[in-house]
């Protein structure tokens, strides 16, 4: 159950837009949640920024808010985020880049270009972001649980 009461309500308009509503009366229309930590912590560290930037609000954990606000927000927030976590690396057409990789992920299978190593950056002891050529970025959660012949493309191009 929820320990704390926040002193602002998030509800949606008419135009589908999030309203973030004070106590005091000061509203928001256009409001936008912005994760602190998306890969790493992603139920903490919330941010409601106004339609111009300004943080009007933080949230130190989802699980804090009512039902109602923490729903909209997850929802705002997947609507938002799409990193799909890559499952297996199922070929690469070339060890030099670019090259077209053929992935597995949570969202099913796809194919993307990766321009170079660069683009591949660690976030963690285990955990990589790839930006293919469009800037979609796909994770890769823990390189170690991939199987054996997903690891042995991937450690080509690290």
């Amino acid at each position: 159950m929820n320990n704390t009461t926040p002193d602002f309500r998030i509800t949606r308009n008419a135009f589908g837009r999030l309203v973030f509503s004070r106590a005091d009366g000061e509203v928001h229309e256009g409001i936008v949640p912005v994760r602190a930590f998306p890969i790493q912590a992603p139920e903490s560290g919330i941010s409601l920024l106004s339609a111009e930037g300004h943080e009007l609000a933080w949230i130190d954990k989802l699980a804090d808010l009512p039902d109602a606000e923490r729903t909209l927000l997850e929802a705002e927030l997947a609507s938002r985020e799409f990193i799909p976590e890559i499952r297996s690396i199922r070929q690469v057409s070339s060890f030099a880049t670019p090259s077209t990789w053929e992935v597995e992920t949570d969202r099913g299978n796809t194919s993307f270009v990766l321009k170079g190593e660069d683009d591949i950056r660690r976030i963690g002891p285990a955990t990589l972001l790839i930006a293919d050529s469009h800037s979609i970025h796909f994770l890769v959660r823990d390189m170690h649980a991939l199987d054996k012949h997903s690891r042995k493309l991937l450690d080509r191009f690290l």
